[in-house]
């Protein structure tokens, strides 16, 4: 593994592009839960009462539902780990250009780096009708005083978790720049992904069709380890200190 490690720093320091493509792995070490893993989240809550329909047949439902998640995903004491600050050092100092994420839990963003979240961010809420954006304060206040659904303060629209539920198609701009950064990345640095949920598993290959280094980073093998020059199987928190603190000494 060290080698590896040392290998990847290596192509990281050389290239002129690095981009970070992160999954729920990267998040599990600051205390939040996977999905599909054994004893994830899908494994206590049926996938189906988090699709979009739900929401618009009964949003009220939806959000008892929905604020049982919260704390675990957004409590006070989540913080980024040391997988999330390596990345943001790497970006610090001008070896990474962003950080693409599945996750909706903002710790990237929380950590410093730039990134693009492909499937929203559940930190925010967004209203129905007008689209106007808020913290998710904003909609607990509400439901902690007997208003449920919560509303937006503007028009009055119900408010939705700003995140992409199922049924929902992924946000269209972000989804366009993150493919538009893998065709141009040197490197893609995949971390904590399984690389199974579409579209965005196919970043990985749109960076290989490119001629882009793949770096991977996860406890598993993955659908696409076979096309990569680099498959890393450990602990994200361990590993990417290990490439960052090699970038810095290459």
């Amino acid at each position: 593994m060290t080698e590896d490690i040392t290998a990847v720093a290596r192509a990281i320091s050389e290239a002129e592009s690095t981009v970070a493509f992160t999954g729920a792995g990267i998040s599990t070490a600051s205390g939040i839960p996977d999905f599909r893993s054994e004893g994830g989240i899908w494994d206590r809550y049926d996938p189906s009462e988090f699709h979009y329909s739900k929401f618009k047949a009964d949003p009220a439902a939806f959000w008892e539902k929905r604020l049982e998640l919260y704390d675990e995903i957004y409590g006070e004491e989540i913080r980024p780990n040391s997988a999330h600050e390596a990345l943001a050092a790497l970006e610090e100092a001008g070896h990474l250009d962003t950080v693409i994420t599945q996750n909706v839990d903002g710790l990237h963003a929380a950590a410093g780096s730039s990134v693009i979240e492909i499937h929203g961010n559940g930190q925010r809420v967004a209203c129905e009708s007008c689209d106007r954006t808020a913290p998710l304060d904003t909609a607990r206040e509400q439901i902690e005083n007997g208003t449920l659904p919560p509303e937006c303060p503007d028009c009055g629209g119900v408010l939705k978790p700003d995140v992409v539920l199922f049924g929902e198609q992924l946000p269209r701009v972000a989804l366009q720049q993150a493919k538009r950064l893998a065709r141009d990345a040197d490197v893609l640095l995949a971390v904590g992904s399984s690389l199974t949920v579409e579209p965005a598993a196919s970043l990985p290959r749109i960076a290989t069709r490119k001629g882009a280094t793949l770096a991977i980073v996860n406890l598993e093998e993955t659908p696409v380890s076979e096309r990569a020059e680099f498959d890393i199987r450990g602990d994200v928190a361990n590993v990417l200190p290990a490439i960052r603190d090699a970038v810095e000494s290459v």
